[in-house]
């Protein structure tokens, strides 16, 4: 990133590092402060990094951005009460709303919390239980820029803190609008799990406007032991906004990680989900599905260390690309040399729907234990003839057999989420997605 790319960051942070919620902690003005230092060292990515080589990010390092809101009393408009109305997932369930990077209680809603259960935004969190948080920022390393420059920047997110045993049973849905643009949001979440404790957690990104806005999201999870943590992401930014994302999760022993990743939006996002088997008999799941047509860039970069015996992991990746779309996988699991008897794999299945989509997918197997088993590979290609054939025999057009099938390709993954609100959300934003999507509800 050039000199003056990084000015721009630089007189931000001095604007923003004295007045940024939690400054009266000394341990986070330091953290922001280190972070800050390390993006100044790394720089925003560029592809010549062997993880970024199909993506390319300076974009976002040479847009003039400002990282505080502008406007006050948004979360009052009539407007966005009702967006949030239409978006959310129970209208009598949990939620955290975040408009434009800032906390909005009057637009959230908690109910009837089990004693000792903190869920809020992380500046509550900051005022409250500092040590726990403390534990979260301060002890990162950054892999790249990105997730340094949140938190330099951080301002609020949501937290989640379960004591152990307790469970919550409805989902907590945390939902992150933004419409003001040159905006870039960087929101930082916690999650963490004690033992035997367990919870759904739904981030939604949704942009209300068609400006250019940059959404930089960092989120940790911790798993004790036994604790069931399901992650869900769905992302719809703006036709032009710009969306990275990293979550990171350490697993204990026995615990179960489910995450959920969904991407239809944005002009170009990328995702990074990365978890840590750390103790014996772990086991994690990592599901996604993107939906991408017109010019949009889409990226996923998944992890899975297996860092202890008799860890099992599951991963299935899909991908429907149209237009000139451009999707990326990679996916990298990790067998280290103490986790014998794992069981592991992955599948990555992309559809190309026009001559112009393309894929770049990349399943990685690094195995340094002799007793495992893993499995693993990726397809790419088109609407299969023979299944088209078959549906033409039986009297359906041609564009709903097409159609049909790219529904039912995507949907496979849509189908492995337990939460059914979310789960019929999801069905109609694939048929909103697809060509002839009202003609394929009425054959369903």
């Amino acid at each position: 990133m050039n000199n003056e790319s990084l000015d721009s960051f630089y007189r931000a942070f001095r604007q923003l590092e004295k007045t940024s919620s939690g400054v009266e902690l000394r341990w986070l003005r330091a953290a922001r402060r280190s972070a800050f230092d390390q993006f100044d060292t790394l720089g925003l990515p560029t592809t010549r990094h062997e993880d970024w080589k199909y993506t390319n990010v300076s974009a976002i390092g040479t847009h003039p951005w400002h990282f505080a809101p502008q406007r006050t009393g948004h979360t009052d408009d009539g407007d966005v009460r009702r967006v949030v109305d239409e978006l959310v997932l129970d209208p009598d369930g949990h939620r955290l709303v975040f408009v434009n990077g800032v906390h909005s209680p009057r637009l959230s809603k908690l109910n009837g919390l089990p004693h000792g259960v903190f869920v809020g935004s992380l500046t509550r969190a900051l005022r409250e239980m500092p040590e726990r948080m403390q534990a979260a920022i301060a002890s990162q390393t950054y892999a790249d820029g990105f997730t340094a420059v949140n938190t330099a920047f951080l301002t609020d997110g949501f937290a989640v803190v379960l004591p152990p045993g307790e469970v919550i049973d409805q989902p907590l849905h945390m939902l992150f609008l933004t419409d003001e643009a040159g905006l870039a949001v960087q929101p930082f979440n916690v999650v963490l799990a004690g033992a035997r404790s367990g919870c759904m957690v739904v981030e939604h990104f949704v942009g209300l406007g068609g400006d250019a806005y940059w959404t930089n999201a960092v989120t940790r999870i911790v798993a004790d032991e036994q604790a069931d943590v399901q992650h869900y992401r769905l992302q719809q930014e703006g036709s032009k906004a710009f969306h990275i994302a990293s979550v990171a999760v350490a697993q204990q022993r026995a615990s179960c990680f489910t995450s959920h990743a969904f991407a239809f939006g944005g002009a170009l996002s990328r995702t990074g989900i990365d978890t840590s088997l750390n103790a014996e008999n772990a086991q994690a799941t990592l599901n996604g599905l993107y939906f991408a047509g017109g010019r949009q860039h889409v990226d996923h970069h998944t992890r899975i260390d297996h860092a202890q015996p008799h860890g099992t992991s599951r991963e299935y990746y899909r991908g429907v690309l149209d237009g000139a779309a451009r999707g990326v996988f990679n996916g990298r699991i990790i067998v280290h040399r103490d986790a014998q008897q794992t069981d592991t794999h992955q599948a990555n299945h992309n559809l190309l729907l026009s001559r112009d989509a393309e894929i770049d997918t990349k399943p990685q197997l690094e195995i340094y234990a002799d007793d495992v088993k893993c499995t693993h590979g990726a397809t790419v290609g088109q609407l299969d003839e023979n299944q088209l054939f078959y549906l033409r025999a039986r009297g359906v057009e041609e564009h709903t057999a097409r159609a049909l099938l790219t529904y039912a390709f995507a949907r496979d993954i849509v189908e492995r989420v337990r939460i059914d609100s979310l789960r019929g959300r999801l069905e109609s934003l694939l048929l909103a997605c697809t060509p002839e999507g009202e003609r394929i509800r009425e054959l369903l």
